[in-house]
This record gives structure tokens, sequence and C-alpha cells, in this order.
């Protein structure tokens, strides 16, 4: 039995934290996981630029509400989910990714979760568990399942790497160079068609 993992941001959706970037005139919250590996470091730098910019959890939101999955990326995922079981597997939070599930159909997601005070500040984030793409991958194939995961960061390899087909899609050159054992791929339909063939 086999089930898909997919990363979230940068595969199905645009990157969150570049839009609200964008959206702030905060060029330093461009950094993303394609440029840190190491996620608590990068969420804890993070939210002390929201704090120094006096940014909450609501000019986020009102971001993420102006974001629509990639092109291509619900048909992709909908042709998917009718021929195989598939979850998201994402280090983005509750918060942040129920109105972009909402726009992809409502897929299963396992996510984070930000701590936010009554004034709407993110004061901190949990983590679902640690090295949460891995250890999701491991549970599943503690149940029997064959995975096949995708993504296009760094802290998406573990996962990538521990399945039985991984692929890498719209990553860096870099990633890519670094790893050119895995697959990768750039548009929609070669991506699926390599899915396709391996399960």
């Amino acid at each position: 039995m086999n089930i898909v993992c997919l990363d979230m941001e940068g595969v199905l959706t645009p990157e969150i934290w570049i839009a609200f970037s964008e959206a702030s005139g905060i060029p330093e919250l461009r950094r993303t996981t394609r440029d840190e590996p190491d996620y608590d470091k990068l969420m804890k730098w993070r939210i002390g630029i929201l704090k120094e910019h006096g940014l909450g959890l609501k000019e986020i939101q009102n971001t993420i509400a102006k974001i629509d999955p990639l092109p291509g990326a619900k048909e992709f995922l909908d042709e998917l989910r009718s021929i195989t079981q598939v979850v998201i597997l994402s280090d983005t939070f509750e918060q942040f990714a129920k109105p972009l599930m909402k726009k992809l159909g409502w897929p299963s997601i396992f996510c984070n979760t930000l701590e936010v005070a009554d004034n709407g500040e993110i004061i901190g984030f949990k983590m679902r568990c640690s090295h949460s793409k891995l250890t999701s991958v491991k549970a599943l194939q503690s149940m029997g399942f064959d995975t096949v995961a995708a993504g296009d960061s760094y802290n998406d390899l573990e996962m990538i790497k521990a399945s039985k087909h991984g692929f890498l899609f719209r990553s860096t050159e870099k990633i890519k160079s670094d790893y050119p054992d895995i697959p990768a791929f750039e548009e929609f339909d070669e991506f699926l068609a390599a899915i396709k063939a391996v399960i």
C-alpha cells in the first residue's frame, strides 16, 4: 500500500513567508528552509523580526487570504488523490494552512501550531514532534505503507531519503546539484507521471 507525502509550500502553494515579506516590505522575511536548514533557528529569528516591527498573526493571515495555490496544483492533487492516498507533511502552522487547505479541497495535512498571545502577537511555536516529516514517514511505514515523498527544501530531504521513492519538485539549483541522485521535476504533469510510475 502506497501513500504519497508532499511538502506544501513551494510544491503546492507559494511560500507564505516570501509573500508576507513582499506585503510587509521586510526583505529579511524572504528567508526560508531553502536557505536555512535549521527550522528552529529560522522560526525564532522570524518571530524576533515580527516583534521588532510590531506585526502579528492577523497581518500574516491577511496576506495568506490573498494567496492561491500554485497554478495546476489543485488539479495535480485531485488526480493524485483519485489514485492513491496523499498526506501533506509541512512545517507550517495550522493558523496559516487552513485557508490554503480550503482552496486545495481539504487534503489531509500534518503540521504544527503557533503560540499566540491575546493581542495577536506570535510568541512561540509548538512543533508536532522532532524531525516531523521524517518521524511521520517512519510512522506511516510502521503501519504498513510504502511512502513516496516529495519536496523542495532542505527540511524535506530526510523524508525523501527515507522513502521507497523520493522526488524534488521546483527545488533550488544548489539542492539539485548536491543531491543529483534524487529525480527532480519542474512541471506538475511530469511530476504526476513520475509518481504514477512508482505506485
